[in-house]
């Protein structure tokens, strides 16, 4: 928990196994092409072969779909795990692929599956994503979901990235255009509409810090 805040901290990096297709194997995300993805384990000599090929295609392929760019960060981060170094996998993807190439997309793989889910979607950018990857801990976070919140282009979200690597907040970074971190606009049923607003009345409150009550002890 946040010494500052009080929050509980949200997971910030990937906690399941690399490789393993949780977001483009999960319907709910992925829709039928869920019985598409594929796994790939760091520890399976074919498997990690089947990665070199795959990012191999995937840095030829201009690809711009966003699972199948999902499943290139998948196969760069396996590969990246199973040979033992970027600079490694790099060479057994063959020509053509450059360890940034290799190390941006692991990164992306690396991601939570919060940030990982937008993307799988369609709301956040696979190129917004590998900026936003760049970033640790909850900078990351901050970052995803102002992306969401603002409809920042990959551009903005690039520069905000690399301010931030240099010692800025996201929030500061956010305020400098004139955007806020955590403002949001809501449609309540009215029952809970009415009630937010008479709790809010009646405790002196304002109905955002109320509404911020509800989720101070679990993770975003």
């Amino acid at each position: 928990m946040s010494e500052e805040t009080g929050e509980r901290l949200a997971p910030t990096d990937r906690e399941s196994p690399v490789g393993d297709p949780v977001i483009r194997g999960n319907p709910a995300v992925a829709g039928e092409r869920a019985r598409e993805a594929v796994e790939y384990d760091p520890s399976d000599p074919a498997s990690v072969t089947r990665a070199a090929e795959t990012v191999r295609s995937f840095s030829r392929s201009g690809a711009t779909d966003n699972v199948v760019m999902l499943r290139g960060a998948a196969a760069c981060a396996a590969l990246v795990r199973g040979v033992g170094s970027y600079k490694e996998a790099a060479t057994r993807a063959g020509d053509g692929v450059d360890v940034p190439f290799v190390r941006k997309w692991a990164r992306v793989h690396d991601l939570p599956p919060s940030i990982r889910r937008h993307v799988a979607r369609g709301s956040i950018a696979p190129t917004a994503a590998t900026h936003i990857a760049r970033l640790s801990g909850t900078a990351r976070l901050h970052l995803g979901w102002a992306t969401l919140d603002h409809d920042l282009t990959v551009r903005q979200v690039r520069q905000i990235a690399s301010e931030v690597s240099n010692g800025t907040s996201v929030e500061q970074a956010l305020a400098a255009r004139e955007m806020s971190l955590g403002e949001l606009t809501v449609q309540l049923p009215v029952p809970a509409y009415t009630e937010l607003r008479r709790r809010g009345s009646l405790e002196n409150a304002r109905v955002g810090a109320l509404l911020g009550t509800l989720f101070r002890t679990e993770s975003p």
